[in-house]
Formats: structure tokens, C-alpha cells, sequence
């Protein structure tokens, strides 16, 4: 895998190089970065194409060695009916402090990986540490990951499962009982779960909101993940409001995130946020302070997560 020019590394490749924990760590010591102004300014680019779109995603961090990162997701849904995965991307990592090109790599399994380790992360500092009960909306390739990532952080004893498809959500729940010996139970009421749930984690594409106030109990951590684009929507306005909201990257979240939603409902002003969650693994914030709280994480997704992660498989791929 070792070039003296622009090292380049597939999906395969890059599978080897990290395990779920180190993801956990570089993500949460590239929000801790951001938090202490360590970071590059972050970039955001939508392209709406014909039956799909690409996110392209930029920054930086100032790490042992200054890393910047630009990443391009396409996602086409059609591309199921055509035999091909959903999502194709691209990372380029290059120096920060001469520009040179250090590697491309396929963008996939690093953005599965670092944003279930996001919530992991947010998980840590901001759902109650004994929380058991878990409700997965979404039974993909993301339920799957998030699911993983949080039994690393939490007791997870008890997981429902909801999504489209009765033989798919089954599937999951067989799967990932197995294993993570863990109890999972397929739904399809969302609302009568989400009440007993102490994590709830909305990792869909949906357009519409799936979960509002009501639906959630005092004391529940919710991480909103799928909303990456101004048309997604998995919480109802009312909800993001009504609960202490800490967004990934704020400026962000007010473009595409749940809290955009909230904003253009005319109930929330960014001020309202409580704060980023690099604010609060620095240190500059508490993160949860009471068992009552209700707390929305609103995930969608940086390009310092992309660029911590990317940055640990080129360092590892170099000396293979």
C-alpha cells in the first residue's frame, strides 16, 4: 500500500487500518481539537445531480502533523436497481503545511465508521450512563453501525428495532442479537417504544418527521444522524426546541441539520443551542447535568471526523 507519491487505498484496505475503538478515539480528539481551536475552518457543498446528490465535505486539523481533508459523497438511490452500493466518495487528504497530496481513498467505510463513532462519542457525554434500553430507527448499514459503536459505550441491554420492511427489520434484529448478545425486538409503533427508550438514534433518510415532544421521556438521549441535507427531517421542530440541543458543528446544523428545521419553523434561533460537542469534550461546556434532561444530538456529519480517521489509515498504511 506504500507510495512514494499519492498513496491510494480502497475500501478494503482501509477496513484493515482501524478498529472501532480507535475510530471512537480520533473522532472524539477531533471534536476535542475543535473545541480547543485546533481545527481548520470546516466547508459544506450540496450538488443536487439527476436522481441524486453529493455532499462535499472540508477541513482540517492541527494535529502532530497538520491534516486537511475534502471529501465527495454521490448518493443515488436507483443505484440498488442497478447493482451498485448506494453511496460512492472519495477522501483526498493532503499536508497542511505544503499542500502536497498524501492519498485518495475511498470515502465509504470511513463515513460508516466515524459517524457511528460520533454518536458514541456524544454518547458518552450526554446520555445517562446507565442507560439499557435503545431504540434503532433505520436497520441498514448505519442502524448496524450505530448499534455496534454504542454497546462499546453504554450497557446496552435491550435494543427495538424499527424500519422499513417487516423481513429486513426482522433480519436485523436476528442479526444483531447474535452478535452482540443483546436483546432485539422489531416495532413497527415508533412512539409507544421511544417512551421506555433511554437512547434513541433516527438514522434514515426520511423527509418527514419521524419522532415529536411527546414521544420522547424526560432523560432521553436522542441522536438525530440522517438529517445531512436541507430536505431530511427525523424530528419534528417542536422536539429539537423543547430539548437541550448540542450540534456537531453549529453553523452546519443551521444549514442542513435539525436544528435548520427548527429555525425555519420560526421556534429556535441558533443561540438557543446549547453548544457544539467539541465544547464540551474540551471542557468548555458540561455535557449532561441532570437525569431528567432531554437531550438531542444533531449529527450531520463533519469533515473533521473524515479527516482524524483519514489521517490514522494513511499514517498506518504508509509504515504497512
Amino acid at each position: 500500500m506504500h507510495s512514494k507519491g499519492t498513496l491510494l487505498l480502497n475500501r478494503t484496505e482501509i477496513s484493515s487500518l482501524l478498529t472501532p475503538d480507535e475510530y471512537i478515539q480520533a473522532v472524539e480528539g477531533a471534536f476535542q481539537a475543535h473545541g480547543n481551536a485546533r481545527s481548520l475552518s470546516t466547508g459544506l457543498l450540496h450538488i443536487d445531480s439527476h436522481g441524486g446528490e453529493f455532499h462535499i465535505k472540508s477541513s482540517g486539523l492541527a494535529l502532530d502533523r497538520t491534516y486537511v481533508g475534502v471529501k465527495c459523497n454521490g448518493a443515488f438511490w436507483q443505484n440498488r436497481e442497478r447493482g451498485l452500493p448506494y453511496v460512492h466518495g472519495g477522501i483526498l487528504l493532503f499536508d497542511g503545511e505544503n499542500g502536497i497530496p498524501l492519498a485518495f481513498m475511498d470515502s465509504v467505510e470511513i463515513t460508516i465508521q466515524r459517524t457511528a463513532a460520533a454518536t458514541a462519542v456524544a454518547a458518552k457525554y450526554l446520555a445517562r450512563p446507565d442507560s439499557r434500553v435503545v431504540t434503532i430507527c433505520g436497520t441498514g448499514t448505519q442502524g448496524r453501525a450505530q448499534l455496534r459503536f454504542l454497546k462499546r459505550v453504554l450497557p446496552i441491554e435491550r435494543v427495538y428495532a424499527f424500519g422499513r420492511g417487516e423481513e429486513s427489520v426482522g433480519r436485523y434484529a436476528a442479526e444483531m442479537a447474535a452478535e452482540l448478545m443483546v436483546e432485539v425486538t422489531p416495532i413497527s409503533n415508533l412512539a409507544e417504544v421511544a417512551r421506555q427508550s433511554d437512547v434513541i438514534v433516527t438514522c434514515t433518510p426520511s423527509r418527514e418527521p419521524l419522532l415529536g415532544a411527546a414521544d420522547v421521556s424526560p432523560g432521553t438521549f436522542v441522536a438525530a444522524v440522517g438529517s445531512d441535507n436541507p430536505y431530511k427531517q427525523e424530528l419534528q421542530p417542536e422536539l429539537v426546541a423543547s430539548s437541550i440541543l448540542v450540534a456537531d458543528i453549529l453553523e452546519q446544523c443551521a444549514r442542513v441539520g435539525e436544528l435548520h428545521h427548527a429555525l425555519e419553523a420560526g421556534i429556535m434561533d441558533t443561540k438557543d443551542a446549547y453548544g457544539e460537542l467539541g465544547e464540551i469534550v474540551a471542557g468548555k461546556k458540561p455535557g449532561r447535568t441532570s437525569e431528567s434532561e432531554s437531550i438531542v444530538f444533531d449529527s450531520t456529519g463533519t469533515a473533521l471526523q473524515d479527516v482524524a480517521a483519514a489521517a490514522i489509515a494513511y499514517e498506518r498504511a504508509v509504515t504497512a
